[in-house]
């Protein structure tokens, strides 16, 4: 029968259009179990709305209603059509949708896949963000919608099946994801079917539906869902979703109970759901101490956008996406230190706001001047240093009466002599230690028992501290040296903080 006619009256609804759904049941062997579920529905996320079909049809157009609900509107509609006959090119030559009265409708079908093998042919479209019919049930079936394949040439046996699906981006680009298709043959159980692994994000929607020659019962990919079965004389049919919690690979893959050579059709495809919401970050500064900076601070997010900001002050970057962002402040003065580092990582959530903050201990402008006798006994260090944000130098002397001493925390490579330059900008407080200033820089090492350790070696002075008067036990100093470390009260010496001139 041809269907290529508009169905312009209830007369024609009931003669085509509303159709009931043909052979529905799985036939062949029983199904086995599916296996335990790898996939979720996210909650509000993408879900079955609608599901309707039918097999078999003839003639030179293949359409069915939503009877008797329609989608919702917004939804994507993925369609099905099978046919029996092997072409080389796809037959439909539209795909478009109308009510059952004949009212158009004009969403946009776009052809995902075909597939063609064994005297079978199948063919998959999807429409998104369907607009321009009416929800709800509609047990007259008038203002049930319809979607129509136009055929080049006649067919004696097909079908179409259709689902459609709310929560998925209604940016048709965005919702596309990827799709796959494959063909093959076999004889015995299980024959395999399998277009091939895709690329998935979290929470998207995998739909895979598969065809054979065959009148033999099918297993369904483990953790999919079945959206329906529909079979006739000739032909079974098959499809199925899953929505995956987490971002991956889908691999969908039917096992065929075929008992004699059988060909077999195979598509799948990836929905997206919506991008999430943008967000907002949120960034707050509070400086405290004395000599504060007197221009402020920039503050940056993912190294692009950058505005100013208060010592003690907020800013709002609105409209980023959800995730991960990086923020950093910089433009602080020599005298200030950031708690905890300059540079952070905020996460932004969908549709909320998230807060970083700063937090900057400004100090007087000063150096550290000092020098004294670290340790007692055979193993001892003498130092002497001058610190300030412009620039200085350390001089380290390790003392080792008995040489090198494997294990010694001091001593493991003996007698040695050290000369280091500071690097302009690395002088600043110790965070939590007022009485104490850090820097760092480069500077020569002359080993007196091992020549072969001599050379280059950065260094970091991690804490000297004017904690007192001079004397013993009173200023601590930490110091790093390439892979030596020393640290400690003074047992005699002086290191002091003063104002610079």
């Amino acid at each position: 029968m041809d269907k290529s006619a508009t169905w312009t009256g209830l007369s024609g609804l009931l003669a085509a259009a509303l159709l009931a759904v043909g052979c529905t049941e799985s036939v062949g062997p029983a199904r086995r179990g599916p296996g335990t579920p790898q996939f979720d529905v996210a909650a509000n996320g993408i879900a079955l709305d609608q599901v309707n079909g039918t097999l078999p049809e003839q003639g030179t157009a293949l359409l069915k209603g939503f009877n008797p609900t329609n989608p919702h509107l917004g939804d994507a509609i993925i369609v099905t059509f099978f046919w029996v006959g092997s072409t080389n090119t796809n037959i439909i030559t539209s795909v478009t949708d109308h009510l059952a009265d004949g009212t158009a409708v004009g969403n946009t079908y776009t052809p995902v896949e075909f597939v063609s093998a064994g005297g079978i042919s199948m063919a998959t479209y999807v429409a998104t963000n369907v607009q321009n019919f009416p929800e709800g049930t509609f047990p007259s079936g008038e203002k049930i919608l319809v979607v129509q394949a136009d055929l080049a040439s006649s067919i004696q046996d097909g079908g179409i099946m259709m689902s459609a699906f709310t929560g998925v981006s209604t940016v048709a680009a965005q919702a596309m994801g990827g799709h796959s298709k494959a063909f093959g043959s076999g004889s015995s159980f299980p024959t395999v079917a399998d277009p091939g692994a895709l690329a998935i994000d979290a929470n998207a929607l995998a739909y895979g539906v598969t065809m054979s020659n065959a009148v033999v019962g099918v297993d369904p990919p483990v953790g999919f869902t079945t959206i329906t079965v529909l079979s006739d004389a000739a032909v079974v049919t098959e499809a199925n979703y899953a929505v995956q919690a987490n971002a991956g690979s889908v691999d969908p893959q039917w096992s065929w109970h075929f008992n004699s050579p059988s060909t077999w059709l195979a598509t799948a495809l990836v929905l997206n759901p919506p991008s999430p919401a943008p967000g907002n970050l949120t960034v707050t500064t509070s400086t405290t101490g004395s000599s504060l900076d007197p221009d402020g601070y920039t503050v940056t997010v993912d190294g692009a956008l950058s505005r100013a900001i208060a010592i003690n002050g907020s800013v709002t970057f609105t409209g980023l996406s959800a995730g991960s962002h990086s923020v950093a402040l910089s433009g602080v003065a020599a005298n200030c230190v950031v708690s905890g580092g300059n540079s952070k990582t905020a996460t932004v959530p969908a549709g909320g706001t998230v807060t970083a903050s700063f937090t900057v201990i400004c100090s007087t402008t000063s150096k550290l001047t000092g020098g004294g006798k670290l340790g007692d006994g055979r193993n001892f260090a003498s130092f002497g240093s001058e610190a300030k944000q412009t620039g200085g130098e350390v001089e380290w002397v390790q003392h080792c009466l008995d040489g090198v001493q494997a294990g010694s925390s001091t001593c493991p490579i003996g007698n040695f002599t050290f000369h280091g330059t500071m690097t302009v900008g690395s002088y600043g407080a110790v965070t939590g230690s007022p009485s104490c200033r850090t820097w760092s820089g480069t500077g020569t090492v002359n080993d007196k028992d091992i020549p072969s350790k001599s050379g280059t070696y950065s260094f970091t002075v991690n804490a000297a501290c004017d904690n007192g008067e001079p004397g013993r036990g009173t200023d601590f100093i930490d110091i790093t040296i390439g892979g030596y470390h020393n640290f400690g009260y003074l047992t005699g010496g002086n290191i002091q903080r003063q104002k610079s001139n």
